[in-house]
């Protein structure tokens, strides 16, 4: 049906006998007045401007008009509020209150475009001040160290003990860009990053060609992770925790040098599943008897016949469900004074799906799969504002929404429920008044959460 249009008036299916007329005259009035927790959060942990402090800025200051800490800011407070693309600046750009919660003075001016934020991801690694558009460089040493930073820095005292959680992830691409290769698992061309947590914490995101085994680079990445952490903790246990495509000698021998520990799963084989035939034959008797699924758990000495250097501890879970026998295997440097094969396995071990979601969290509803610049340089950029987008929220939920029915969502509930708030917003030489949607349904615990950020120490 034709929409019929008067004088920039929009008239729809009446109300009884009203009339219902829509215009676009209501002023500065944004779908995202929740961003101001989000400014609240930068302002107490500082994780924005210390990723825009790892950016050395090239260009002519008498000429600037976006400094680098507004481009970062507008970057990632935009993916945290759910706009993916550059392209979606060129109308952000004039929203007051994003130019509020990304600190600019003057909010009545606009924000950067695409064409200015852009700067951020396409400067070469050698380009200098005679360059003609891109002089903003990144240094990603300083932003690996930014992720431990951050995590440090959520805890008021040491823990006596942290799980570093290692999972590798798809990341699809449809281009050409470079480094792109087929994967024959995920029957596709893509990149095949590396995720490094500790609980919800991320300590690393490693863009990678998929032409690689899963682990690779790995032991690099725990090197510097470990040692940062060791130098702000010294007394802390550490364990690493994997599927069994991190299971490989480079990376326990490493572990066992160095004083951590290791939870790794292993690909089943023959040698193995024989080690617990009986047990897997007792378990089909007892499932065949109870009618229920049946684990039966059993500790090995095992090492392979030529990759692993020594014998270690192997669990063997001897499981037989409706579905038929299934046997699984994790090695540990766990001893067994300390931890039996049953909780090592379903305490330890399975805990680890829970990094599954947020892997997912990241890539599904914070972007970190944008990667379709045509440089893997640029592509790791976008993985960096991505990986600051999920910390900053991440923060939120902890420093915010402890104790609320929201202490557990995901980044994109937080998002539709807290920060997507409609908003009227009015400047004044004095006051910069944000009228929120009094019919907005989680008003409690936008106030609760304001009221904990508050309160936490800046």
């Amino acid at each position: 049906m034709r929409t019929e249009c008067s004088e920039r008036r929009y008239r729809f299916q009446p109300l009884g006998r009203r009339d219902v007329v829509a215009r676009f005259d209501g002023g500065a009035i944004t779908s995202d007045g929740g961003a101001l927790l989000l400014r609240e959060v930068e302002a107490r942990t500082g994780i924005v401007a210390g990723l825009a402090a790892c950016f050395r800025d090239l260009r002519d200051p008498l000429r600037i008009e976006h400094s680098v800490a507004e481009l970062v800011a507008q970057r990632v407070f935009g993916l945290a509020l759910g706009y993916e693309d550059l392209v979606d600046h060129d109308d952000l750009r004039r929203d007051p209150l994003l130019a509020v919660a990304v600190g600019r003075t003057d909010a009545e001016r606009p924000l950067a475009g695409k064409s200015t934020l852009n700067r951020l991801e396409l400067t070469r690694g050698d380009a200098t001040s005679a360059a003609r558009y891109q002089k903003i460089v990144i240094d990603q040493a300083a932003v690996d160290r930014l992720l431990v930073e951050v995590f440090l820095e959520a805890h008021t005292t040491p823990p006596q003990q942290i799980i570093l959680d290692l999972d590798a992830t798809d990341d699809p691409l449809h281009g050409h860009q470079e480094g792109r290769f087929f994967h024959g698992y995920y029957d596709g061309y893509c990149y095949l990053p590396l995720y490094i947590f500790c609980g919800e914490h991320l300590l690393c995101a490693r863009l990678r060609t998929s032409d690689i085994d899963g682990a690779a680079g790995s032991v690099d990445e725990l090197k510097r992770i470990v040692s940062q952490i060791r130098s702000a903790w010294p007394a802390v246990a550490i364990t690493i925790r994997a599927d069994s495509g991190f299971c490989r000698e480079e990376l326990m021998a490493w572990c066992e040098g160095h004083a951590v520990d290791y939870v790794l799963g292993i690909a089943r084989n023959a040698r193995l599943e024989a080690e617990i035939a009986a047990d897997l034959e007792l378990a089909r008797i007892e499932h065949v008897l109870r009618g229920t699924a049946v684990r039966r758990f059993k500790e090995l000495r095992y090492r392979t016949l030529t990759s692993w250097s020594c014998e270690r501890r192997v669990i063997a879970k001897a499981e037989h469900l409706d579905r038929g026998s299934n046997p699984r295997f994790i090695v540990t440097s766990l001893l067994r004074s300390e931890h039996d094969g049953r909780t090592l396995y379903e305490d330890v071990y399975c805990a680890r799906g829970d990094m599954e979601n947020r892997i997912k969290e990241q890539q599904l509803y914070l972007f970190a799969d944008r990667t379709s610049a045509a440089t893997m340089r640029a592509n790791q950029i976008r993985l960096d504002l991505s990986s600051v987008a999920y910390v900053l929220l991440a923060a939120l939920r902890r420093l915010a929404l402890a104790g609320t029915a929201m202490a557990r969502a995901q980044c994109h509930t937080i998002r539709v429920k807290l920060l997507k708030i409609g908003a009227l917003v009015t400047l004044s030489a004095r006051k910069v008044w944000v009228s929120l949607a009094s019919g907005c349904p989680y008003a409690a615990i936008f106030a609760t959460a304001w009221s904990q950020l508050r309160a936490a120490p800046a």
